[in-house]
Order: structure tokens, then sequence, then C-alpha cells
């Protein structure tokens, strides 16, 4: 692979003008094919096989107004019922509203209007603003206090973008202008990354013809779109560079960076998008949906990484250094500092293994907490109207009254137990009240609403969902022909979280697997990759046991702009685990990969070890940097949802690129000496050769650096 890809390197570097055209018209194609034939995103949470889906599917075929789409506009006044009739009259004349009905708190203080639509794939954002504009205008005719929220805010609401992005590239920009000291250096990168980022995400909406993508992948992609493209680019740039300094001619310098660090690419690039195809072991469409399009997100950038990146290398030429380093010769010296840290981390091995290991363990503790749901209205900042919504519901008429569950029941075959089930379920001590049922003959269908006694996030609400399902139904329903099924968004969400629990062991063993086996192929050896899942798994449990005490228990959440404790999304620690191990797994590449380069010329695993730190500390922590900029810019957005992806994303990071990679690594390889390398011949005849390195001039020791630890 080393020689093909010197080669691509070569000739890239020789003719720019054909790989850029080339990737030119493929942005052109993309882009205008997504506009004419892309299809639309989908905006549905559906798991087949679980008990909420049933019951939607059963309202589906009955064409009950509770199988579609919701909203919530509640008005506060002191005699409300008096203000209610030209508001539901205003909200029943939107486009698309199938009805609407209301009701009066017991005070007669709060009015709620709950306005029906169709299922979400009928609708788009447009109904939204509708709706937010006719519930303006009335506020300014009649003066009154309005606020609204519901599955309408949640299928199309878009929380604030573009600050959090744009925070992120400008760290990254200066990040790369001090660690390279010149403007094409640092310009190459991010124009690569964001060439990368218009092709992925325009793309999207072609993918769907494939599978469906779910309406929110294509933020959480860019997201880490954004930060490969950025850290590939950096270390294909970081090796042309030293290359040049050898004094190297260009398009030999570009081979040769191609060669060994786009080798290192596009093994991480693979492991990510490996591991993040596990989402596929996890059985949940809409989790599978948003796995294809981030995967599909780092394939475009690691393939410009390894075929543009290299023209637009060749197009500068030596303009890449800048004015003051252009013509430099003579042999690169890594830097003094960091080969001064590896060997002290090397002297005192058993130490740092030891105390970076406790550290991990220690922010991992908290996983054991962890409480998997769904953040709702009433976990949003008291500034935002669904908030305000969520609670004038909740002191109207009880928590329960913001997550209704509704009980779709299949009476196809003549079955009297709607009656008998409704006054069964009113008995329940989680029930504070059942409406009146509703019965489509024609369908064979009927449909319960029954209000809990405790709000969508309590622990109790699930469990009066459980108790439902395994007690009061079975129990009114044994000896018929009749089903029952427990829906809405508060059953729904619940259940995620449970097919969550259930698929994630499975999940987690498909993606050490394959990360193991590709890890092997490429570093020859059994330890090295065994080490790399086991570390790794360290850095994604820390980043799990962060999340739980900032979100669920409260720690610093006011910091970054969280109100209230929230439970931990149900299908974030899927996520998270498929791109925080295949990120890991980058900087373990890119270290690894010139560790086994310095000791495959001269056999000493310690030195290597050093070598592979003074090499490559200084560009895997601007690569972490940039990384963790780009995360943490999702912060300053409103919604939990991506505040949680961007704080595990970027804790998981700054832990893997400081306290993994540069402590522990170094710890456990030289401890482990020339074991580290180690592979049975039978395993190594039976393991596709995909290295054949192009030989590369010694590294000289750098002036001042400690005698090196053996």
């Amino acid at each position: 692979m080393s020689n093909l890809l010197y080669r691509l390197g070569r000739s890239a570097a020789t003719r720019p003008w054909i790989a850029i055209g080339a990737w030119v018209v493929l942005a052109v194609v993309v882009v205008t094919s997504s506009v004419a034939f892309g299809r639309d995103l989908e905006e549905s949470f559906e798991a087949p096989g679980l008990d909420s889906h049933q019951a939607a599917e059963l309202l589906t075929k009955a064409q009950a107004d509770e199988g579609g789409v919701t909203a919530h506009v509640v008005l506060e006044a002191q005699d409300a019922a008096t203000q209610l009739p030209p508001v539901e009259a205003a909200l029943d004349a939107l486009p698309r509203v199938v009805g609407t009905s209301s009701s009066v708190s017991p005070d007669g203080g709060v009015a709620l209007v709950r306005v029906q639509y169709p299922g979400v794939e009928h609708l788009d954002a447009s109904d939204l603003d509708h709706l937010k504009d006719a519930v303006a205008d009335l506020r300014s005719e009649s003066s009154l206090t309005l606020e609204t929220g519901g599955d309408l805010f949640f299928a199309f609401e878009e929380a604030p973008t573009g600050l959090g992005e744009v925070a992120g590239i400008v760290v990254a920009m200066v990040v790369l202008l001090i660690a390279f000291g010149s403007f094409v250096a640092m310009g190459l990168p991010i124009g690569m990354a964001l060439f990368g980022l218009v092709v992925g995400a325009t793309s999207m909406k072609l993918v769907t013809y494939l599978i469906d993508i779910p309406a929110w992948a294509p933020e959480l992609a860019a997201m880490v779109g954004l930060g490969v493209g950025i850290d590939y680019a950096l270390f294909m740039v970081t090796r042309h560079r030293e290359n040049l300094a050898m004094g190297m001619p260009v398009a030999e310098a570009v081979g040769r960076a191609l060669a060994t660090a786009g080798q290192a690419v596009i093994f991480a690039g693979g492991t990510v998008v490996v591991a993040i195809l596990g989402l596929l072991f996890a059985g949940i469409p809409f989790v599978t949906g948003g796995g294809i399009a981030i995967s599909a997100m780092v394939l475009v950038m690691v393939l410009a990484s390894v075929t543009l990146l290299p023209a637009l290398l060749g197009l500068v030429g030596h303009r890449i250094n800048g004015r003051r380093r252009r013509g430099t010769d003579g042999a690169h010296r890594p830097s003094t500092g960091w080969y001064r840290w590896g060997a002290h981390v090397t002297q005192n091995a058993t130490e740092y293994l030891a105390g970076g290991a406790v550290l991990m363990v220690a922010l991992a503790t908290p996983v054991l907490a962890l409480n998997l749901g769904f953040p709702d209205d009433g976990t949003k900042p008291e500034s935002r109207t669904e908030r305000r919504a969520y609670d004038l519901i909740a002191d109207g008429f009880g928590p329960g009254a913001n997550g209704p569950l509704v009980i779709a029941i299949d009476i196809s075959r003549g079955e009297s137990v709607v009656a008998p089930l409704a006054t069964a379920m009113a008995a329940d001590p989680g029930i504070a009240s059942v409406g009146e049922p509703i019965v489509d003959s024609t369908a064979g269908v009927a449909t319960l609403v029954a209000q809990p006694t405790t709000s969508p996030q309590d622990e109790a609400t699930q469990g009066t969902v459980a108790r439902l399902r395994s007690d009061v139904i079975p129990t009114v329903l044994e000896g018929t022909a009749a089903t029952a099924h427990v829906g809405g968004q508060t059953a729904t969400f619940a259940d995620l979280g449970d097919r969550v629990q259930e698929r994630m062991p499975r999940f987690v063993v498909a993606v050490l697997v394959l990360s193991f086996l590709l890890l092997m192929v490429l570093f020859r050896s059994v330890l090295v990759p065994l080490k790399a899942v086991l570390l790794n798994l360290l850095s994604v449990g820390a980043a799990y046991g962060v999340l739980v005490m900032v979100f669920q228990w409260g720690w610093g959440a006011g910091l970054i702009g969280v109100e209230s404790t929230v439970p931990i999304v149900s299908f974030i620690p899927l996520f998270m685990f498929a791109i925080l191990f295949g990120l890991s797994m980058d900087y373990e590449v890119f270290l690894l990969s010139r560790v086994r380069e310095e000791y495959r010329r001269h056999g000493d695993n310690a030195r290597a070890v050093i070598e592979g730190i003074a090499g490559t500390g200084r560009t895997i922590t601007a690569a972490a940097l940039i990384m963790v900029a780009v995360f943490s810019g999702f912060i300053l957005g409103s919604d939990p949802v991506v505040k949680m992806m961007g704080v595990g994303l970027a804790t998981a990071i700054f832990l893997d690129a400081t306290v993994v990679r540069l402590v522990l690594v170094p710890a456990t390889m030289k401890l482990l000496g020339d074991a580290n390398w180690w592979l049975p011949r039978w395993l190594d005849r039976l393991l596709p050769e995909v290295d054949s390195a192009v030989a590369q001039e010694p590294v000289s020791e750098p002036a001042g650096a400690p005698p090196l630890v053996s």
C-alpha cells in the first residue's frame, strides 16, 4: 500500500489540476443532483418491534389524530375560558391542522389548546412557522400570555447554530497558524475540510435512496467530519513539511508524506468508519441511518486527504513553509520538549501507568449511575417558550399532562374490552385520569389517552408504563383476542432507552472485534491492538462518566447553560461510543505508525517509543486542540442534546490525546518491551500485507535531548 500511495502522491503533486478538476466536477455533480433529485430526510424516531411502535402503527391504520404530531398552545389569564374561543379558532384555521381540542385547568387560570397535525411525513418546517406567526398575531392583538410547545417543536425547531461551528473553525485556524507559522499551511487543512464538508453534507439527500437518513444526522456528521478533516490534513501537511526540511523536491516530499502519514490517514479513517458502522448492530433504523451519514462524511474526508490535498500541496510548492522557511535544508529534528517528555515517561513507566489508570477509572465510575431517557421541554432554558408552556401545563393540569400515554387497542374481532380497560387503567396509582375512548369501528381500533401522575422524566412514569404493559393490560385482555399497546412520546423514548440497553453489548463487542482486527493487520501485532482497544474503552468510559456528572448530577451544568438535571439521551451512548472509539484510534494509529517506523529502523523498542512521541507529540496535541475546539463549539447551543454530544466528544478527545496517548500508551509500550510487536508466524502468514514502507532518511536525535532509555 505504501508504494501505491507514494506513486499516487507524486502523480497528484506533478499534475495537480487533474485531481483538483475531478473534485470540482464531483462537487458540482453532487450539489446539483442533491438539489434536483434529493429526497427529504426523515424526522421520526421509530424502532420497529417496540410496543410503542406497534401502537403508532395501529393509530396510523385507524387514521387516528393521536397518531400524528401535536402542538400545545397554553393561555394564562384570570378567566382563561372566556379568552379561549378566538385562540382556538385561529389555530384551527392553520394549514394542515387536523383539528384542535381544549381544556381549562381546575382553577380556571390556564387553558390548553392541543393542535393536532397529521403524521410527521406530511409536514415540514413551514407548519411550525405558521403556528409561531399565528401565536405572535394573537399576542399582539389581545396582549394575551401565550406559550407554545409540543411534538411539532421537537420535530422542526432548529436550535440556533453557526456560532459554535464558527468559533471552532476560528480556534482551529489559530492553532494551525501557531503550529505551522504559515498562512498557506494553515489554510490548506481548513479549506480542504470545508470543501469536503460541502460535498459530504449535500450528498445526504442522495444517500436517502439507499437508506433513510434522520434529519438531525447532517449536523452530527458535520461535527465529526469537520474535526477529522482538519486533523487528517494536519498530519499530512506536517509530514510533508518534514520531508521538505530534509531537502526533498516537492513531488518527492508529497509522495513520501502520502506513503507514511497518508497510510495512517486511511487506516485511521477506516477505523472510524468501521466503528461507526458498528451502529448497524444496534438494530435501530434511525441510529443505523445516522451511522451511515457520519461514515459517509468521514469517507469523503479520507478521500479528499489522499487525493485532493496532495494536489494542493504540489500546487503551492515551497510556499507551504512561508517566506522565512522556504528552502530549509538538512534533517528534520523532532521537538526537544516532546523528546524529553517521552524519555521521562518511559523512565517512570510504572508510576505513570498506575496514576493514569486510576484517574481514568475514577472518571469512568459514575457511568454506573447512567440513566437513559430523553430531555423534554421541561429541561430547556426558561427563556424558551417551550419551557414556559411546559411549566404552565404542569402547574395547571399536573406534571403528567406534559407526557400523556396513548393506548391503541385492536378490537377488530369485536370484543368489548375498551370500557373495562379504561376503568382498570384509571384505578392504577400511576394514572391521574383517562380520557373518553375514541372508537373507530371500521378500522377496528380504539384509543385511550391516559395522564400519568408523574412527569415524563420521572422514573416512576417508566414504572407506570411497564406496569400497564405487564399487569393491567394483560389482566383485562386475558381470554380475548384483543391486543393493546402503550404509545405516545413518553412511552416511545422509554422504549428506545430499553432497546439501547439491550443492544449495547452486542454493538460494543462488534466494534471492539472489528477495530482489533483492523489494527492487527496494520501493526502486525497482537498486544498493540489489544492495548489500544482497552485504553480506548477507558477514554469512552471516562466520557460517559463526565456526562453523568454534568447532566445527571448537575456538576458545573450552569457553566454551560444547563438549568436543570437531565437524563442522558437514549441513543447518545451508541453514537458516542462509535464516534469516540473511532476518533481515539486516529491518534493511536498516527502515534504507533511513527513508533513502528522507528522500531523497524533500529529495533530498539524504548527508543522507538521516545522518537514516536517526539515526532508526533506536537502534531497530536495540535490536532486534539482543534478537535476539542470544534466539539466545544457545539456546547454554545441551547439544545441539551447537542450540548451532551459536545461535552462528551470534547472531554474524551482531550483525555485521549493527553492522559491516554501521551502517558498510558508510552508507559505500557515501555513495560511490554519487544513483546509489543509479537505476532505468531502462522497468523502473520494469514494476514494481508499492507505496509511495504518507502525508505526514509533517519531522524536525527534533537540537540540537548537526554540519552535514550533502553
